[in-house]
């Protein structure tokens, strides 16, 4: 069995952050929970894929999300209407498309700021780890 791959990231609001990411990566709520040990968080993923998002929040000690631009996500979509479809919804879900301070994600991609700051990257080819 392959290890499965959890990313964190504290948010300013968890259900916001829930609702973009299932909106615009087509993701669903996996898991939530409320107030544990001052905690609130959602966990956003698909069925299959080794890899979900966390969102949290600290009620008693809040902590403010500090993203860098070069803090990425970055999906690969190999089909260009597909890409083309996930361009949209990730507008329909208030991402702010944005210029990377990389310029090789703009050359065949798009890149999305949530509300947050945290950035996604939408790269219209496959993924090839030999490139």
């Amino acid at each position: 069995m392959s290890p499965h791959l959890r990313i964190a990231r504290p948010v300013g609001n968890v259900d916001r952050a829930a609702a973009m990411y299932c909106q615009g990566l087509e993701l669903r709520v996996l898991a939530d929970f409320r107030d544990h040990d001052g905690f609130d968080g959602v966990m956003v993923g698909s069925e299959g894929t080794d890899y979900h998002l966390e969102f949290t929040q600290n009620r008693l000690h809040p902590v403010a999300p500090r993203p860098t631009p070069e803090d990425l996500l970055v999906f690969y979509y190999p089909h260009e209407s597909d890409w083309r479809l996930a361009c949209v919804r990730m507008a329909a879900a208030g991402f702010a498309a944005v210029t990377s301070t990389n310029p090789y994600w703009d050359a065949h991609g798009r890149t999305y700021q949530d509300s947050d700051g945290y950035r996604v990257v939408l790269q219209q080819e496959s993924w090839n780890p030999a490139a």
